[in-house]
């Protein structure tokens, strides 16, 4: 170096020592001693290894750090490509004409900053529709805040929404940010939008129309840059006159809404959906279930489905739990889809009839898979072409029609 260049080199001493992590030497820290008799140099030689071994510590812990990091933000890449997949507008399920129009409109407003409604009963899929809006926007790369309002205890929907200062009220120990700036320059989904009271849809309201709010305890303003996405299964437009729900607010809402269809109007898509969700479990609980029956096919078309898509995919699931076969089976579905016809009374057929009604149910099944061969479907059930043959004739059952 150049202050070396103007010292006597025959009077000073060159000191270095390793910077090790553990066997692997990440360095060397060196320094230079002036010569003053017979000086030893073990102590310098100790001091330089004492430092040594402080910076390998620090830079081992910076490696671990960085090492960290670049791992969570290969996740975060990961799990964000996951969920753009998960709520691709492909994995919404549906074929009938009613989900097409919901389709479209989905699709045209994705890419907007427009506030949607989205209206229908309870498990129609307006939290995976509104999943998909977000995910498929422009806001994708920032938050999605859901708050289910009817969840929320009337006492603390605004604390919970808008967010509070230290001291506001007792109990409030902190400060606390609300769902509405955590969601800035996201999306906000308020479910259940209805239940709020008609004080708190005053300060929603001036939120959607200023883009701004004070937290509780706060007169400081603080400027919100958010997407609303609103559901309910309620009538709004009776709700409005019957006082219970701001007029202002609902056309404020209302600028594009999205009816979801019940399952019983999109009777066309209950076996896709059984389908799926019966791929789903079965891929879920290791199990290797092929296909669904024809008569529960029959018996899940028949049900009116009053808990919609959720109750569908909850029955799904039980089936494929207590299935121990490859087909889904009519006994495998809930009692009340085993008697759709007559839901809410009791079971009156006799032992006789159910094991005639599982016969049948058999012996189509296996038509079905042999695609009407009589030998083939006999000798799947274990029994003779014979019986087999007296049982088809019993039961009034054309081969035919499976071929």
């Amino acid at each position: 170096t150049g202050s070396r260049s103007r010292a006597d080199k025959s009077r000073i001493s060159f000191i270095c020592v390793p910077i090790k992590d553990g066997r692997r030497v990440v360095g060397a820290l060196s320094a230079d001693r002036v010569f003053e008799g017979a000086a030893p140099v073990e102590e310098d030689v100790r001091l330089l290894t004492v430092i040594s071994t402080l910076i390998a510590q620090k830079v081992s812990l910076l490696e671990k750090i960085n090492r960290e990091k670049d791992r969570l933000e290969e996740e975060n890449l990961r799990l964000r490509k996951q969920l753009h997949e998960r709520y691709s507008f492909t994995n919404i399920i549906g074929n009938s004409r009613k989900m097409q129009e919901v389709f479209y409109l989905v699709t045209q407003v994705a890419k907007s900053n427009a506030n949607v409604l989205l209206l229908g009963e309870s498990g129609t899929g307006k939290e995976m529709v509104a999943n998909a809006i977000h995910y498929n926007s422009l806001r994708v790369e920032k938050p999605l805040v859901k708050v289910n309002c009817a969840a929320l205890p009337a006492n603390l929907v605004e604390a919970e929404l808008f967010g509070y200062e230290k001291g506001a009220f007792t109990g409030a120990l902190r400060q606390k940010q609300g769902k509405f700036e955590a969601a800035n320059g996201g999306t906000i989904f308020l479910d259940e939008i209805g239940a709020l009271a008609l004080e708190s849809q005053g300060k929603l309201l001036r939120v959607l129309q200023e883009r701004e709010l004070e937290r509780l305890g706060s007169t400081k303003t603080v400027k919100v840059n958010i997407r609303l996405i609103a559901a309910t299964n309620t009538d709004l437009a009776a709700a409005v006159e019957q006082g219970r729900f701001r007029e202002d607010l609902f056309y404020r809402l209302n600028v594009y809404p999205i009816y979801l269809p019940a399952l019983r109007e999109r009777e066309a898509d209950i076996l896709l959906l059984a389908d799926h969700f019966l791929e789903k479990y079965s891929k879920e609980y290791g199990k290797n279930i092929k296909r669904i029956s024809t008569p529960a096919i029959e018996a899940l078309n028949r049900y009116h489905w009053p808990g919609n898509v959720r109750e569908l995919e909850n029955c799904m699931e039980r089936a494929v739990l207590l299935c121990d076969d490859q087909v889904i089976r009519s006994y495998h579905l809930p009692p009340s889809l085993q008697t759709a016809e007559e839901t809410g009374t009791t079971q009156t057929q006799g032992l006789s009839e159910a094991v005639e009604r599982l016969e049948r149910e058999l012996i189509v099944d296996a038509l079905k898979s042999s695609r009407g061969n009589m030998r083939r479907a006999a000798r799947s059930l274990k029994t003779t072409e014979r019986i087999f043959g007296y049982k088809v004739k019993k039961y009034a059952i054309e081969p035919r029609r499976y071929k």
